[in-house]
């Protein structure tokens, strides 16, 4: 019978530098969307003056934990302004403005009912939101929210100008009217809660509709 002989055993080549970095990085990174996500859970419970303190507690960790991966509580906010932003904000409204319907009034009203929704859903979040505009050299996500649905409105405003056969440069300019106007009146409403949503979101679709309706082509 034929003896085999077996070869002497041969480790694997342990992992290249390049790639224990990448697992670090993608470790880090994993590691501090949990920790964002805590702090998002943090400013619901607690409200918009949430500390470092309760994010730790939401976490489960000390707050030398939170450090290792924000330098300061600032770094933190724009964190949350972000997840904020991309995962709650900007989804529901910007969603409500790519569905084509065929009814102007409707789209209008879809978006603004988009925006007082999230204000009934989430307040903690809105008035921490909020309570961020104008922090000196960080971001401002009203600031930003509003610039990008303008920029989507103004799009779809354009592209009905344009392909009625009338001047184009106005979209901009009613777009951000409209935005502006839905977001500071429901900012105010959003204290003051003099009349249900469900009549804020009509009485702001009237004004808006009634000032597109006599500016944009009817619809073919």
């Amino acid at each position: 019978m034929q003896r085999v002989v077996e070869s002497p055993g041969v480790s694997a080549p342990p992992p290249s530098p390049d790639g224990r970095r990448s697992r670090w990085t993608e470790h880090r990174r994993a590691r501090r969307e949990e920790l964002v996500g805590a702090a998002v859970a943090a400013v619901r419970l607690v409200g918009p003056d949430f500390s470092v303190d309760d994010v730790a507690r939401s976490a489960g960790v000390s707050k030398t934990v939170i450090y290792r991966y924000f330098s300061d509580k600032d770094e933190l906010i724009d964190a949350v302004l972000e997840r904020i932003s991309q995962a709650i904000l900007l989804p529901r409204l910007m969603g409500e403005l790519a569905v084509d319907r065929a009814d102007d009034r409707e789209q209008l009203r879809a978006v603004i009912a988009a925006f007082v929704s999230l204000i009934e859903d989430e307040p903690a979040l809105y008035r921490f939101a909020y309570a961020q505009t104008g922090r000196a050299g960080r971001a401002d996500l009203v600031a930003a929210t509003e610039h990008a649905v303008a920029t989507a409105l103004g799009g779809l405003i354009r592209a009905r100008l344009i392909e009625a056969g009338r001047p184009p440069e106005g979209a901009m300019t009613w777009a951000y009217g409209v935005v502006g106007m839905v977001q500071l009146a429901s900012h105010w409403w959003s204290v003051a809660r003099t009349v249900p949503a469900a009549d804020l979101i009509e009485q702001l679709t009237a004004l808006a509709d009634g000032g597109l309706g006599t500016l944009l082509p009817p619809r073919g």
